[in-house]
């Protein structure tokens, strides 16, 4: 008597996995999990660094963790490496120049790669950063958060305003780009101390400029013991300053956070909102890479002691999953609809594998509020969306 047939179970098409005919721009992203301090408002894998950080090793870990991916990223065109953490300018030049070699020896790196990465002023020295230049960074990013001492002190910073001002002139002078990582509607923050914080910014006339609102992270100490901060009605009115004192200097508010001079945007970060890939290595790194048949996130070991012993015996990922076609239109939304300028519509079959047909109706909806551009060769938020975009993002929810 013959065997039963097995069972198969095939997963509704809005299940399952879908990949792309060709692969979009690729971007590198380096995590260094060490702060000389972590900040009560941090919600990202940051550690207080001890007495010595194992840079020779955890620069090892990396190789190996590269060197694992590589096969999964053959022949493509590195276009950007971003170097974050914790604080990368804790590593030496010298660590930064090895990394920086390595990638150049295993990846495919663009002879115009943006190669980005964050510094702390409360690490600031000049030869440092000269020498970070010498080894391949060309755009520094510098976590000044604000210039006023008091508030400094409230966000547990380590540098302090005069700090912060010496770090953007050798910034200024040594790199042609550069941005300033600022934060607005902090505690007891009222309008005229970040008007004086805005026009400080400004008046060193940063090629970019990111301004982040403070928020309440889960699991952070703000969260647990949360500080005064301004109401929504000022945190609003914050906003509009800074985008009123910005466009009249020039900038362009291209992104819900970031604003540029011409020609100046992030290529890493507008990767990132344009659905682009990028792979991720170092502790508690994330990825998304995309392939003929599938799209897959994955995620790094978190502890630093944990990635490194990982990493070296040849497997740093944690987790790993290939992400179902139900959930491909709010994860593209979610990232292009941050984009004043938003992206073409042809991106969104391009980049997620899927018909733009699955998002009429969504996209005529939006439309109809007014929270959607009417124009269909370009996915773009109207200044109506924009102000809801929470709205809009979500109404590409799957059902």
């Amino acid at each position: 008597m013959n065997a039963a047939p097995a069972r198969v179970t095939v997963a509704p098409a809005r299940d399952r996995p879908v990949g792309v005919a060709q692969s979009p721009p690729l971007a590198l992203y380096v995590h260094i999990p060490w702060c000389l301090r972590k900040c009560p408002y941090c919600d990202f894998n940051s550690h207080q660094a001890d007495a010595i950080v194992p840079e020779r090793e955890y620069v090892d870990a990396l190789q190996a963790d590269l060197q694992a991916s590589v096969p999964q990223v053959w022949g493509r065109s590195v276009q950007s490496v971003f170097i974050g953490g914790g604080t990368p300018s804790l590593f030496s030049p010298e660590s930064i120049d090895r990394l920086l070699g390595i990638v150049r020896a295993l990846l495919r790196l663009a002879p115009n790669a943006e190669v980005t990465m964050e510094a702390n002023p409360g690490t600031f020295e000049r030869g440092r950063f000269a020498g970070f230049r010498e080894a391949g960074v060309n755009r520094l990013s510098l976590g000044i958060q604000s210039f006023d001492d008091k508030a400094l002190q409230s966000l547990g910073r380590v540098h302090d305003a005069s700090q912060a001002q010496d770090a953007i002139e050798a910034a200024a002078t040594l790199f042609e780009n550069f941005n300033i990582d600022l934060m607005y509607a902090l505690p007891l923050q009222t309008l005229e101390k970040l008007d004086a914080d805005l026009r400080q910014a400004l008046a060193y006339r940063p090629p970019h400029l990111s301004y982040y609102h403070l928020t309440l992270e889960p699991n952070t100490l703000f969260a647990k013991f949360p500080p005064p901060l301004p109401d929504d009605d000022t945190a609003h009115r914050m906003q509009e300053l800074i985008e009123e004192r910005a466009a009249a200097a020039g900038y362009s508010h291209y992104e819900v956070s970031a604003y540029s001079q011409p020609e100046r945007r992030s290529r890493h970060n507008l990767n990132y909102w344009s659905f682009g890939d990028y792979l991720g290595i170092g502790a508690g790194a994330h990825g998304k890479l995309s392939f003929a048949d599938r799209i897959v996130r994955s995620a790094r070991y978190r502890h630093p002691r944990r990635y490194i012993d990982a990493a070296l015996a040849g497997n740093a990922i944690e987790t790993q999953h290939e992400l179902p076609a139900r959930d491909l239109p709010f994860e593209f939304m979610l990232n292009a609809l941050r984009l004043r300028d938003g992206v073409p519509s042809a991106y969104f079959p391009q980049r997620t594998g899927l018909p733009l047909a699955v998002i009429a109706g969504p996209l005529r909806r939006a439309v109809e509020r007014g929270l959607l551009d009417r124009d269909p060769a370009v996915i773009r938020a109207t200044p109506l969306g924009w102000r809801f975009l929470n709205d809009l993002q979500q109404m590409f929810l799957p059902d």
